[in-house]
């Protein structure tokens, strides 16, 4: 059982670090692409817009499409995008070129994404699916503590291009891992239940039910304050902090050290509290961190060493919250659970472009700009978990 749990974990976590290696590793190049193009910061946060925004759209199509199909055949045409995205962007003549096959990669990218969680909810529900999951975590958490780190390298000894030669590696081992080593999880006699009428309702059903949005936002709005975090964070250490990029690699990686220690401990936890109180205790936990965050800023102490112990102790709650939330969103909706995935695929993405983009508009060139941001969604975690875990609904309690 336990070597069964790694195998699906070692598999669909890579293809859930797939789409956002394709964030983090690129992160070090941004300076080298705007300077190549001689284009400003703002187009270039283009190309990471135009990234979440497919990624919101693809999980819309894949999520139902592999209720009807399966699991393994969306899975195959989204590494293919992949693919052809990362070879585009390695070719790009112009930023504008480069925005578009950004965004053709992000069509792809979103397959792994939700597949992934679908996959887990194929094959267990409760502590067992928990358990998975936060080994899924633990293999996609190597990706934010090594693509940066990679990333810097790759700029530093060869070119930005060569980040999306790479990439477009990762997309032909994704392929590979689908088409050899990924058996089918969703049975044909589920897959006869569903139909493109049936999504559409499925997907009415599921913004009618007040419990899956709360559980969504909790997690949509934890993610958002690390992509606030993400997109900011190279221009503030680097021109703010005055650190070099290569120092910026290893802070930035070092974020994902405790979101890669706490999410191991779900599984354990888990069964013996339960998800809905691992996941109150840590969202309270994490708002904590990021709101006494804010308020010294607030208090004009604008210090890396407070500001980077904080946001690792908030980050590494997060990592108990994350992992859980999206056991707790599928569990009553193991019939759908593509679908269900999707939907809260997409929210949780439509959720951070919002909310990157809002911070970006007040971007100054100092800290107080995105340490605001992720204050402000840290509260909103806090007050979508007070709302949401307080009353256990029948179908729920019956799960667990």
């Amino acid at each position: 059982m336990k070597s069964s749990t790694l195998y699906y974990a070692l598999i669909l976590g890579f293809l859930s670090a797939v789409g956002v290696s394709a964030l983090d590793i690129y992160l070090p190049s941004l300076p080298s692409i705007a300077r190549d193009f001689q284009t400003d910061g703002s187009t270039l946060q283009l190309s990471l817009t135009s990234y979440f925004i497919a990624m919101a759209i693809a999980q819309l199509i894949y999520g139902p499409v592999s209720d009807m199909f399966g699991r393994r055949p969306p899975l195959l045409v989204g590494m293919t995008i992949y693919f052809v995205g990362a070879v585009g962007c390695a070719l790009a003549p112009s930023v504008h070129w480069l925005i578009i096959m950004r965004f053709v990669q992000g069509l792809g990218a979103g397959a792994g994404a939700v597949i992934a969680r679908a996959v887990v909810r194929d094959l267990h529900t409760g502590p067992e699916a928990a358990r998975l999951m936060s080994m899924l975590m633990l293999v996609f958490s190597i990706s934010p503590l090594l693509a940066p780190l990679a990333g810097s390298l790759i700029v530093e000894f060869g070119s930005w291009r060569d980040i999306f030669w790479v990439l477009t590696g990762f997309g032909v081992l994704g392929g590979m891992l689908v088409n050899f080593g990924l058996r089918e999880t969703r049975t044909r006699e589920k897959r006869l239940e569903s139909s493109v009428s049936s999504a559409l309702s499925n997907y009415g059903l599921l913004l009618m039910d007040p419990y899956f949005l709360g559980i969504v936002g909790i997690a949509a709005f934890g993610m958002s304050s690390y992509m606030v975090y993400v997109s900011n964070s190279l221009f503030i250490i680097i021109n703010h902090f005055g650190l070099s990029p290569s120092l910026y690699g290893l802070m930035f990686a070092l974020n994902a050290v405790p979101f890669f220690i706490m999410s191991q401990l779900n599984g354990r936890l888990a069964k013996r509290f339960g998800l809905r109180r691992v996941v109150r205790g840590a969202t309270l936990a994490y708002s904590a961190m990021m709101l006494t965050l804010l308020a010294t800023r607030l208090a004009g102490i604008d210090s890396f060493a407070v500001m980077t112990v904080l946001l690792l102790l908030g980050y590494g709650f997060l990592g108990l919250v994350v992992p859980s939330s999206a056991v707790l969103a599928l569990e009553a909706h193991g019939r759908i659970a593509g679908t269900a995935s999707a939907l809260m695929g997409t929210l949780q993405f439509v959720a951070a472009s919002i909310v990157t983009a809002i911070v970006s508009l007040f971007f100054n060139g100092t800290s107080m700009p995105m340490i605001a941001g992720i204050g402000v969604c840290s509260a909103i975690v806090v007050t979508f978990s007070l709302m949401t875990l307080r009353p256990m609904p029948a179908q729920v309690a019956a799960a667990e």
